[in-house]
């Protein structure tokens, strides 16, 4: 039923998701050159040191900064308006964003695991000292880029990259004292070991993102939303004779969407059932639902397919 008439009443929502939006695709941009030029500093540095841990870690901020222009371009992509083949728009590439970025680290891991595994097995001197300043200033950049995504943790990208950035951060901390014990003790194995342990971090982090992204490509019903507690709340309005048939998916990370079909109390004129409509979608709109499409019944049609009582 008509679906245009609620986006009159939330301009100043429609205003704060935009300006969410801003900061988000900011977040993003600061973060993505901040984290390409340590992820070049960083590279260079393990190539020139034959530091795994090094080497792993810029493979794991390499990760980040594919991750942030996915979902950047994502969000770009999300604001093209729709057109006449692509009805929603592409909204739905922010959730493939998330999909390619948790398959591309599954696939660095793979190819770090094993060289780190050689690594740890015959390992090569290196100079603990150099190692463990790269990874001090890694600390900063990760933690800088951390700040830039804590206002909008709401969003899964946005989630993603701040939990991400965090992680980087301690795991960069870890390569400091691994290069400190080095410069100490010469235990050059320390190496492989750190970047194994880094390595780890990334699976877990990213196996929670791959679930994550593929229940919502799937159109499942999102973790934030609950059907049985939206069709007990619209049963309660005055009017509303039940709900059935309700459907809720993902249209992007950040907006939800749903159908159903309600049925109305028949004793109700034309504009009433419309106001009730109208209530139900901003009731909706409170449960995180941007776009609800609902079919009327009457209960004189309800009944005759469910033969229930009137």
């Amino acid at each position: 039923m008509h679906d245009h008439h609620h986006d009159h009443d939330h301009e100043g929502h429609h205003h704060h998701a935009i300006s969410a939006a801003d900061a988000t695709n900011r977040a993003f941009i600061g973060g993505v050159i901040l984290n390409s030029a340590y992820v070049v500093a960083e590279a260079v540095m393990g190539f020139a040191n034959h530091s795994m841990s090094l080497l792993s870690d810029a493979g794991h901020n390499l990760g980040d900064v594919a991750g942030l222009l996915l979902s950047l371009a994502a969000f770009r992509l999300a604001r093209v308006k729709p057109s006449g083949v692509y009805t929603y728009g592409y909204k739905k590439t922010t959730i493939l964003a998330a999909l390619g970025n948790a398959v591309i680290l599954l696939v660095s891991v793979g190819l770090l695991g094993y060289e780190s595994v050689v690594r740890l097995t015959h390992p090569v001197p290196l100079e603990g000292g150099i190692m463990a300043i790269v990874a001090g200033v890694g600390i900063l950049v990760n933690f800088g880029s951390a700040l830039l995504f804590m206002r909008n943790t709401h969003e899964l990208n946005s989630r993603s990259a701040y939990l991400h950035l965090m992680a980087d951060a301690a795991v960069s901390l870890g390569v400091v004292l691994a290069g400190v014990a080095i410069k100490y003790t010469g235990w050059y194995w320390l190496d492989g070991a750190v970047s194994i342990a880094i390595l780890v971090v990334i699976l877990f982090s990213t196996w929670s993102l791959l679930v994550h992204s593929l229940r919502l490509s799937m159109d499942a019903v999102p973790e934030d939303i609950h059907i049985k507690e939206i069709e007990e709340k619209v049963m309660r309005m005055d009017g509303v004779k039940h709900m059935h048939h309700t459907h809720v998916w993902a249209m992007s990370t950040s907006e939800n969407a749903l159908t159903a079909h309600v049925v109305l109390s028949d004793t109700l004129s034309f504009d009433e059932k419309m106001k009730l409509v109208q209530h139900i979608k901003h009731e909706l709109l409170h449960m995180n639902i941007a776009h609800a499409t609902l079919e009327l019944e009457s209960e004189k049609m309800h009944c005759a397919e469910e033969a229930c009582e009137l």
